[in-house]
C-alpha cells in the first residue's frame, strides 16, 4: 500500500497572477508595477512627488523613483477589487425589444467574479474557445506571453484554466445546463482530466469536429485536420435533435420537409389588414397539447380581455416586438388539418407566442398522390414524413460548413476588410454546438469569457434569427494586442493604456467592430455585407 501512486492531474500552482488596472489613480500605498516590466514584479508607492513615484520593490526592499507615465495599478489574484462595469459603446437595431447581449472588456478572471454576484445558477450555456497553447506566443500568463521554451507552458494552462473554470461552474444552472469547451491536441488529454476532476458529478463527451479538411501540415506526422470539443452535461441537460448525424449526411438533406409557419409575416400580416385571422389558440399548462382554437375576434376587442379557462394558456400570432399580427389558416381548416396530423407545435417564444407550423397544401397533395410517404406519427399524433425524420448526433462531425478557412477567416476578413484576427472559428461550428443545447430554450443565456473574434455572439444572433428566440448573450475578453504589435508599438514609444495601443486590441480592433456589423448588416468601411447564411 505505501507503494500505491496517486492518479489524476498533478500540476503547479504558480505564482499568483496578477492584473493591470489600466485607468485607476496611483496613489499613495498604490501597488504598481513598470508597464514595460514584468507584471509580478510588484511595487509599493511611498511617496508621490510631482510626476514621480518614490516606490519600494516588494521582492527586494529597494528603493527607485520611477514616472508615474511608466506604471500602472496591479492587483493579485485573491485580492479584493470592486469591478464594476463602465459604458464604453452600444449598437441597437431594434429599440422597442427587450433583448439585449454584452461585451465586457475586462481580465475574463475577474469579469466572471462580477457575473458570479450578476447570474449565479441562471447561466444555461457556457461556449469557450480557450488559447490553445500551441507554443505560438498567442497566451499570456501574468502579462508574459507564453511560447514553446517555457518549460511550465503547460502547467501554467491547467492553473490558468482551473481558475475560471471553478467560477464558471458557478454560474452554470446545476439543474440543466452545458459547458462547451474547444480545443486541440496539445491540450486535450489535459483538458480532459482537468473536466472529469472538476465535474465528477456531470456527464463528458468530447467530440471530434473536422474543421480543416485540407489538412494543416505536422512536419513528418499526420497533418491535422480536426479539432476537440467537450460537452460537460450538468443535471439534467440532453442533446436535442437534428436533421443530420453530422458525419454521414454532410449537409441537411434537400429531401427535407419544410413546414409553413402558421404565423402570417410580410404583406397582410397586421391584425387590422385581415381581421377575421386573429383569434386565440389554447394549450394545456401542464402538458403543453393543444386543447381547442378560440372564436374570431374584432378589432375593438383587446387580446388581454381574452377568458383563459383554468389550467390553459393562450397563444396570439404576435409579432417580434409583440405586435399583433394574424394566422395563416381559418378556425375549420387548421381544425380539419390538426385532425390528419399535419400540424405541429414547437418552442413558446413568450408568455402568449408559440412557434406553430402546419402543412402547405403542395405537400399534402404529395402525401395524398404517393409522392410523400408518412413513416409514422409523434405522440401528438403529428405525421412523420419522409425526410422529415431526426438523426442522432455522432460524436465525429464532418460538415463542410465548419471549414475555420471558409466560414472563419474569410467571412471576418470580409466584414473587418481584412486579416484582423488569426484563426477565427466557424460560425456554424459554433453555431451547431450552441443549437444542440439551446434550441429549445429560446430565452437561454450564453456566456463565452473567452470571446476572441466574437462569434458566439454572432451564432446566438443567428439562432435567434432563425427561429424568433431572445437568446442572451454575454462576452468577456481582454484588450491585448498580438505579440507582433506590442513590438511595434513598443518600438515606437507606445506602452499599454496608451489610446494609440488600445485602439489596437482584440476587443476595440476585433470583437466590437465584427459585433457591430454584424448587427447592422454591413462592413467596416459602411458597405452592405454580401450573400446569405447558410
Amino acid at each position: 500500500m505505501s507503494k500505491q501512486k496517486k492518479f489524476g492531474l498533478v500540476f503547479e500552482e504558480h505564482i499568483p497572477e496578477c492584473t493591470p488596472l489600466y485607468g485607476i489613480e496611483i496613489k499613495h500605498g498604490s501597488t504598481v508595477s513598470k508597464k514595460a516590466g514584468v507584471i509580478n514584479d510588484v511595487y509599493r508607492v511611498i511617496k508621490i512627488t510631482g510626476d514621480e513615484a518614490a516606490c519600494v520593490r516588494l521582492a527586494s526592499g529597494e528603493k527607485e523613483t520611477i514616472a508615474l507615465s511608466e506604471l500602472v495599478p496591479v492587483a493579485k489574484f485573491g485580492e479584493p477589487i470592486y469591478p464594476t462595469l463602465q459604458p464604453i459603446d452600444r449598437v441597437e437595431n431594434a429599440p422597442d425589444d427587450g433583448l439585449w447581449h454584452i461585451l465586457i472588456e475586462a481580465d475574463n478572471y475577474h469579469a466572471l467574479q462580477l457575473l458570479e454576484y450578476l447570474y449565479p445558477k441562471q447561466v444555461d450555456c457556457i461556449y469557450i474557445d480557450p488559447p490553445y497553447n500551441t507554443g505560438a506566443r498567442d497566451w499570456k500568463y501574468n502579462n508574459d506571453y507564453v511560447d514553446s521554451s517555457d518549460s511550465y507552458r503547460h502547467s501554467k494552462w491547467l492553473s490558468m484554466m482551473q481558475k475560471r473554470l471553478k467560477i464558471a461552474k458557478r454560474i452554470l444552472n446545476p439543474n440543466n445546463s452545458v459547458l462547451i469547451v474547444t480545443i486541440d491536441e496539445k491540450e486535450y488529454l489535459h483538458l480532459g482530466c482537468l473536466l472529469e476532476e472538476m465535474f465528477p458529478e456531470a456527464n463528458i463527451q468530447m467530440v471530434t469536429d473536422v474543421t480543416n479538411p485540407k489538412g494543416v501540415s505536422r512536419g513528418s506526422l499526420f497533418s491535422r485536420a480536426e479539432e476537440y470539443i467537450y460537452f460537460v452535461f450538468v443535471g439534467s441537460a440532453s442533446i436535442n435533435l437534428g436533421s443530420t448525424d453530422m458525419l454521414r449526411s454532410n449537409e441537411q438533406k434537400s429531401s427535407d420537409v419544410r413546414w409553413a409557419s402558421l404565423q402570417r409575416s410580410g404583406s397582410n400580416s397586421r391584425r387590422f389588414e385581415r381581421p377575421n385571422l386573429f383569434y386565440p389558440i389554447f394549450f394545456d399548462k401542464e402538458t403543453d397539447k393543444f386543447v381547442t382554437v378560440g372564436e374570431t375576434m374584432s378589432l375593438n376587442e383587446d387580446r388581454k380581455k381574452v377568458v383563459v379557462p383554468d389550467g390553459l394558456r393562450v397563444a396570439f400570432p404576435l409579432g417580434r416586438n409583440d405586435d399583433e399580427r394574424t394566422w395563416q389558416l381559418q378556425q375549420e381548416t387548421f381544425m380539419s388539418l390538426f385532425e390528419k396530423g399535419y400540424v405541429k407545435f414547437g418552442n413558446w417564444q413568450s408568455n402568449e407566442k408559440r412557434t406553430i407550423s402546419y402543412l402547405s397544401s403542395g405537400l399534402i397533395k404529395q402525401i395524398e398522390n404517393g409522392e410523400l410517404h408518412i413513416k409514422s406519427y409523434s405522440e401528438d399524433g403529428t405525421v412523420v414524413l419522409d425526410g422529415d425524420s431526426k438523426a442522432k448526433p455522432l460524436s465525429v462531425w464532418n460538415k463542410s460548413s465548419h471549414s475555420a478557412s471558409d466560414q472563419g477567416s474569410s467571412l471576418i476578413s470580409n466584414i473587418l476588410s481584412g486579416k484582423r484576427f488569426t484563426f477565427p472559428k466557424s460560425l456554424y461550428a459554433t453555431h451547431d454546438a450552441l443549437w444542440f443545447f439551446v434550441a429549445d430554450k429560446p430565452n437561454a443565456l450564453v456566456v463565452d469569457f473567452f470571446a476572441g473574434s466574437g462569434t458566439t455572439l454572432h451564432a446566438v444572433n443567428l439562432l435567434n434569427a432563425e427561429d424568433g428566440g431572445h437568446r442572451r448573450c454575454i462576452m468577456v475578453t481582454n484588450n491585448e494586442v498580438s505579440s507582433d504589435e506590442a513590438k511595434t508599438l513598443t518600438a515606437k514609444g507606445y506602452q499599454p493604456g496608451d489610446s494609440e495601443w488600445e485602439k489596437l486590441g482584440i476587443a476595440r480592433y476585433v470583437t466590437w467592430p465584427r459585433t457591430v456589423c454584424s448587427i447592422e448588416g454591413h462592413d467596416v468601411t459602411g458597405a452592405p455585407l454580401k450573400g446569405d447564411y447558410l
